[in-house]
């Protein structure tokens, strides 16, 4: 059966900025395919109830509350996966984002903190678990469509999801063939991060109407990706950047910067 190579049961991934959002919805899709997960962001409340419905898959939870921005404390998520389950097969780099700022307002410290928030975090668990999968294993990296086209006000953002894309490719030419390294380059998620616009109709409207497909994403929409990069299904991809951005090849949301 085809389906059957969507499953990762008795796997175990580790998913980070897990409380909400992207994170979450692959956590608990990851534990629908069958696979146990370490899950960790800043809040444990927020985490708490991914867990709750990760059991209600019949899956286990464990929750790992930590402030991801610092590399090491991402690292450390391959232990607690090794320590917990006795082993880690998939990574799920997830945690990210950086708020827009004019690039005249981009300081060397606000540029250089993006990089070290999406790409040295990912590094880091990326290089700390590949020495623990004994059998083999995934990562899954989440970058951006802002990492590919250009938009006033996304310099930071933008590079280090672009970073973080060829990071990508690059990790998987070194890991290769025993780990596999894809990215998924996400468009506008319908997520806590767009509340803003997913409240205001206006806004909402004429970023659906810049969308080729004429809708924001689903947080489904990406967990799927991510299922189907880290299970057998995906299993002769490596190197890749998946775009699940609803056709996207311009920004869908400008910030109206002035010109100078």
């Amino acid at each position: 059966m085809i389906l059957d190579r969507f499953r990762v049961t008795g796997k175990v991934a580790v998913v980070t900025g897990a409380g909400r959002g992207i994170g979450a919805g692959a956590a608990v899709a990851l534990a629908e395919a069958g696979a146990d997960v370490v899950i960790s962001s800043r809040t444990k409340t927020d985490l708490d109830a991914v867990a709750a419905r990760v059991a209600g898959t019949g899956r286990r939870a464990h929750v790992v509350p930590a402030d991801l921005s610092d590399p090491a404390a991402a690292a450390a998520l391959a232990q607690a996966a090794v320590g917990e389950f006795g082993r880690v097969d998939i990574v799920v780099n997830n945690v990210g984002g950086t708020y827009p700022r004019p690039l005249l307002d981009t300081t060397p410290e606000f540029l250089e903190e993006a990089f070290r928030f999406n790409v040295s975090t990912a590094h880091a668990l990326t290089t700390a678990a590949v020495p623990l999968m004994t059998d083999g294993g995934t990562v899954v990296n989440i970058s951006s469509n802002m990492g590919r086209v250009a938009g006033r006000g996304f310099a930071a953002y933008g590079t280090a999801k672009a970073a973080l894309a060829h990071y990508t490719r690059l990790a998987a030419y070194d890991l290769a063939p025993r780990i596999r390294v894809n990215a998924v380059a996400v468009g506008s998620v319908a997520t806590s991060a767009l509340e803003v616009v997913v409240n205001n109709p206006e806004i909402k409207a004429r970023m659906e109407a810049d969308t080729p497909l004429r809708r924001l994403g689903e947080v489904e929409d990406i967990a799927a990706a991510i299922v189907y990069l880290a299970s057998p299904a995906g299993s002769f991809v490596t190197g890749k950047v998946l775009e699940v951005d609803g056709g996207l090849q311009a920004p869908n949301l400008e910030l109206g910067l002035p010109d100078l």
